[in-house]
């Protein structure tokens, strides 16, 4: 895709953070099975499925736009999934992995975040108001799943790793 305007960055972004959630889908269910702390499989598999309507949402916002819905592909998210499933390969310690995947599920977080938030500044700016609450409303997903997170490694999970 070709991207001369804001608009073209915008449909751009949508498209990369529409293939970020479908792989985002696809790797939740290897890190649930994974790990052995039971609060963090409940976040991973409360996540999915909350991930599973972000991807639906994203659809409606590409056909309130008037466009398909098409993945770009998204080299970020792919960087930080290979990190995850490198770590899964390499670390034995079941309380150290638990950390471990906790930490590449809050980089997730961190890129997902970065990105609605774009997305909604921009929406904002080219007077795309219809899909704002949508954006906004994943944008605030996230970053409740940032914080529930947070507080799970730094009451429980990190201390046990340590």
């Amino acid at each position: 895709m070709e991207i001369k305007s804001l608009d073209d960055l915008f449909l751009h972004t949508l498209q990369d953070v529409y293939y970020a959630e479908k792989t985002i889908v696809k790797s939740l269910p290897k890190m649930s099975k994974k790990v052995t702390s039971p609060e963090l499989k409940k976040a991973f598999d409360k996540h999915l499925e909350e991930t599973k309507g972000q991807v639906t949402r994203l659809e409606t916002v590409f056909e309130m736009l008037g466009k398909k819905a098409k993945a770009e592909k998204c080299p970020a998210i792919e960087g930080i999934v290979k990190e995850a499933e490198e770590l899964m390969e390499e670390i034995e310690d079941a309380e150290t992995l638990d950390a471990a995947l906790l930490a590449a599920a809050q980089a997730v977080e961190h890129y997902e975040i970065s990105r609605y938030g774009t997305l909604v500044s921009w929406a904002e700016t080219l007077k795309h108001a219809d899909v704002i609450e949508h954006l906004q409303a994943t944008l605030d997903e996230e970053k409740k799943t940032d914080a529930a997170l947070s507080k799970l490694g730094e009451s429980k999970l990190n201390k046990k790793a340590a």
